[in-house]
């Protein structure tokens, strides 16, 4: 176990999923130590300026719950001022900056008991407290000697040696020398990938070997394992044996052959999956010269994808470069505002910028929900290959996962990160193979396969485009016939596209793209008579998952339900002679009967915002006569007769209004003060009316646009009402019933009337 330096005070791992959300939850945990300790001291420590960056941004916009303003240091001696302090503050800083001046000893700052250091990213950076030896060189890198040097933890615990040290972690580690929960203690709390998952937090993460595909010649892999022996048998240090095998590796893995491969499978694997699944990509290369020659592979393929200007182009390389590294590289040299743009650019949807080419950066810290393929062709291990696959587990709209594919071979180092992740008490495997969404994506196309038993459909892919219409709308009529089908094959059919989307562009998946594409096609149009949810429509549902086959069958175009039904648009009225006959008699009852239920829907939406007697009278109509049809009580027939009658209902309320000679509002207020049977039959229609209409004029002199939320002004518009139903005699029995329902009527058109005034 790592040795722990005297007097260290462990608190514990906190330890969060990427993408859970740990941010906040550092927020979250360092508001409670302000409010709990005496006046402390916090310490939020990480070792990368970027993630330093991104950390206090979002503290900073939770100055209410810290109750203080978070303080940056700027450099070396800003953080000594800020900790050289009698109490308080909330500070951030790299831990880069606790590296000593000269020697290998820091500077005690603080002696106090009452500060917490809470170290994000703590499987990095946050070991080293025995001692090593390492070549000291002068400023032209010639070696002059040996020098003993220690990690950043140790310095950090020398600077506030009586400080509490909280970790927080994706992917602890606990290795003999490197051992996360040894530095800071037994973990707080854990909250792993599966929980993540089951909550909606994460989605999964999918892998995929591409090593058939673009592989290392036999001989590229001999030479390497020659290589190796020979670095076993002579005598180097480990940063020349591990120099000498990295520059070997590099060159075969970057030979113009392979780069030429890469480049051409990467290009026909993301365009497969974006006609599927609309979002974004990352290629991690093992250099920079790799980067750079592969972003020139996939411009001649794709020359669109290429821009000189940084704020266009589908394709960039993201990394700095210097003059001397030549025109090839120094070209896509970026500065730290730029790599900002560029971010700004991958995390925006709209933004035509796709695919990103990187080394290192990015690769941990960085967010782009709606990426959902990471290429990785570079070695990787450990908490870093973890790091870097939890790019494509972030939520996006309706993405069912994120793809992980292979160029290099990293199964077994994967599988081995993982075992560490279980070890320190995770659950959940971090990625799941990408045959499982192929068995996945087989098993849902059966279950919808079976929905449409007795029905061929197989007819649909030998058919013309009219046919193929005419197939669609009868499927669409036989899944509405089914007990609960329209239900079940929505949640079947996502299901299905789900699994396809990240199946693509496996060779079963492919094979069946004809029949998941007509599925999708049926579900489109029954799609068109779902209501519209709170906040979030259909097509927004839609977004990611496309349509595959057929996209004139299933345009954007096609916006009514009336073209979704096959049913020709009435010009003039819902519920004209001719339109009803039409109904009557469509071949397909189901559909018509979804077409007028969701005409009487809409309208009814649109009466609630105006008249709230009349539309609750018809809406529990409506409902009742659905629920007896649901409940088997009404066939298909005799609830579309209940449900044309509610739409006469509809055109006698209009026609009541018209005779009576009302406004819409002077309506809305009639029916609020004519909804009992006393006041009925003690007051006749006409003083009713003026009732109404002395109302109207009173409720409008009355109204402004906030008065909903102004206790005054809605105290005295309830007197008012009072005192205007007590003048034309309304039953004082029924009095207070119809204040209540005057002022909630005079509150839905309250903008309405405050407008007109």
């Amino acid at each position: 176990m790592a040795k722990q330096p005297k007097g260290d005070r462990k608190a514990g791992v906190v330890w969060h999923t990427q993408g859970s959300g740990k941010s906040l939850s550092m927020v979250f945990y360092t508001g409670k130590i302000v409010l709990a300790l005496n006046n402390p001291t916090v310490l939020v420590i990480t070792d990368r300026n970027d993630l330093d960056d991104q950390l206090f941004d979002t503290f900073a916009s939770s100055r209410q719950l810290l109750r203080q303003d978070p303080i940056q240091a700027k450099d070396r001696d800003h953080l000594k001022d800020l900790l050289r302090v009698a109490a308080g503050g909330v500070v951030f800083s790299a831990i880069q900056k606790f590296q000593p001046e000269e020697g290998n000893v820091y500077e005690e700052l603080s002696a106090r008991s009452n500060i917490v250091v809470i170290a994000d990213e703590a499987h990095r950076t946050q070991y080293g407290f025995s001692a090593k030896t390492v070549d000291e060189k002068n400023t032209t890198g010639e070696v002059i000697g040996k020098k003993v040097v220690y990690g950043f933890a140790k310095y950090l615990r020398d600077a506030l040696p009586h400080a509490t040290y909280l970790g927080f972690t994706g992917t602890p580690i606990e290795k003999t020398d490197v051992n996360t929960p040894a530095v800071f203690g037994n973990y707080v709390d854990i909250y792993d990938i599966t929980q993540a998952v089951e909550d909606g937090a994460t989605v999964r993460i999918f892998y995929e070997s591409r090593l058939a595909k673009v592989a290392l010649s036999e001989e590229g892999k001999k030479l390497i394992q020659e290589l190796d022996e020979e670095l076993e048998r002579d005598e180097l240090t480990e940063t020349q044996k591990a120099k000498a095998k990295w520059t070997k590796v590099e060159a075969l893995i970057g030979s113009e052959s392979r780069i030429r491969n890469i480049a051409k499978d990467i290009v026909a694997h993301f365009d497969a999956r974006q006609k599927v699944f609309a979002g974004k990509g990352m290629v991690v290369c093992m250099s920079r010269r790799i980067a750079a020659e592969l972003y020139a592979e996939i411009t001649k393929l794709r020359p669109e994808w290429h821009s000189d200007d940084l704020k266009k182009g589908a394709l960039k390389v993201v990394m700095t470069a210097a003059s001397s590294d030549g025109p090839l590289l120094a070209k896509h040299h970026t500065t730290k505002e730029q790599r900002k743009d560029l971010a700004e650019r991958m995390k925006d949807d709209t933004d035509p910028l796709k695919l990103v080419i990187v080394r290192d950066m990015w690769l941990t810290g960085f967010d782009a929900p709606s990426m959902h393929t990471l290429y990785i062709d570079k070695p990787m291990k450990g908490h870093n290959l973890m790091q870097a696959i939890a790019r494509v587990n972030r939520v996006y709209k309706d993405k069912p996962g994120g793809l992980v594919v292979d160029y290099l071979g990293i199964a077994a180092d994967l599988k081995e990160a993982v075992s560490f992740y279980s070890e320190a008490g995770g659950k959940g495997n971090p990625t799941l193979a990408q045959e499982q969404a192929v068995a996945l994506m087989l098993e849902k196309l059966e279950v919808v396969s079976n929905l449409f038993n007795g029905f061929a459909y197989e007819r649909y892919f030998e058919a013309d485009t009219s046919q193929k219409l005419s197939l669609i709308l009868a499927a669409e009529d036989y899944i509405l016939g089914l007990d609960d089908g329209k239900r079940r094959y929505l949640k079947e059919v996502t299901d299905l596209s789900q699994a396809y989307a990240i199946a693509i562009p496996h060779e079963q998946a492919i094979d069946v793209t004809d029949e998941v594409g007509f599925f999708q096609a049926v579900k489109a149009r029954l799609m068109k008579f779902e209501p519209h949810g709170e906040g979030r429509d259909n097509e927004e549902l839609e977004t990611t998952i496309r349509q595959v086959i057929d996209k004139a069958l299933v345009s954007d175009k096609v916006i009514d339900v009336f073209d979704a039904a096959g049913i020709k648009k009435p010009d003039i009225s819902i519920l004209s002679d001719e339109f009803i006959a039409e109904l009557k008699n469509h071949q397909h009852k189901n559909v018509a009967l979804e077409v007028l239920k969701k005409l009487l829907n809409d309208e009814l939406k649109v009466r609630a915002r105006k008249n709230l007697v009349e539309s609750k009278k018809l809406m529990e109509m409506l409902e009742a006569a659905l629920k007896k049809y649901h409940n088997k009580i009404l066939t298909a027939a005799e609830v579309m007769e209940a449900l044309i009658n509610i739409s006469k209902e509809m055109v006698a309320s209009d026609q009541t209004a018209q005779q009576m000679g009302l406004s819409d509002f002077e309506y809305a207020f009639y029916t609020a003060v004519a909804n009992n049977n006393s006041a009925k039959e003690l007051m006749e229609q006409d003083k009713l009316r003026e009732l109404a209409v002395v109302l109207t004029q009173r409720v409008r002199e009355n109204a402004t646009i906030d008065w909903t939320i102004k206790e005054n002004v809605k105290a005295k518009l309830k007197v008012i009402v009072k005192r205007t139903l007590r003048q034309y005699g309304y039953p004082p029995d029924m009095q207070l019933l119809a204040t209540e329902t005057v002022l909630k009527q005079s509150e839905m058109i309250a903008g309405e009337l405050a407008e007109s005034n």
